[in-house]
């Protein structure tokens, strides 16, 4: 069993915000394979489904974005899940708009939803990471985070999100294999 959840915040107000880039990953990959509707359970919007032969949870956190870590740490408590079970959709500041990398563990670069997951579930989960850019002053990226993408940023994430969905079963298929090579060749805008 694996858990594929997105990083977000629940208000509406929040909806389109690049923080939530997570959030509307999970959204579009329910919609396109008509996996819904979501049923509230551990503090989660979550749909369970099996694709591959591999049972799924896609799950979108309902504590907010800084404590993200509970439901989480909820689910692979009840299922008797290890975080190497986890794989995680979220905005990552250190990336240009539309780049997708994926890691396993490692630091959380200041992201408050992966500090929560890794003070409760640990580091080794994995991480497929949506670059949503760098507003320049570290001073300006909480207001940045929590703005919506322009019009031109929408244009690009909206292609990552649809090439996402698109290779959801590959992305699973490969999550251990050489991931970030898929994701170079078929996910990343091609400049």
């Amino acid at each position: 069993m694996l858990v594929l959840v997105g990083l977000g915040n629940p208000e509406a107000k929040y909806k389109l915000n690049r923080h939530n880039v997570g959030f509307m990953a999970i959204d579009r990959i329910v919609e396109n394979y008509e996996l819904g509707p979501y049923k509230t359970k551990f503090q989660s919007h979550i749909v369970t489904k099996i694709i591959n032969s591999t049972p799924i949870i896609f799950s979108k956190p309902q504590t907010f974005m800084n404590l993200s870590g509970q439901s989480i740490g909820n689910i692979l408590s009840f299922y008797k899940l290890k975080c190497e079970d986890v794989i995680v959709i979220h905005d990552d500041l250190d990336l240009n708009i539309g780049i997708v990398k994926t890691k396993i563990g490692g630091g959380s670069g200041g992201h408050n939803g992966l500090k929560s997951l890794d003070s409760i579930i640990g580091k080794n989960y994995r991480r497929l990471r949506i670059g949503i850019g760098h507003p320049g002053d570290k001073n300006l990226v909480n207001n940045y985070v929590l703005g919506d993408f322009n019009k031109n940023e929408n244009i690009i994430i909206n292609e990552i999100l649809k090439n996402i969905t698109f290779n959801l079963a590959n992305i699973l298929k490969n999550i251990n294999d050489n991931l970030s090579q898929f994701l170079a060749e078929n996910i990343n805008n091609k400049e």
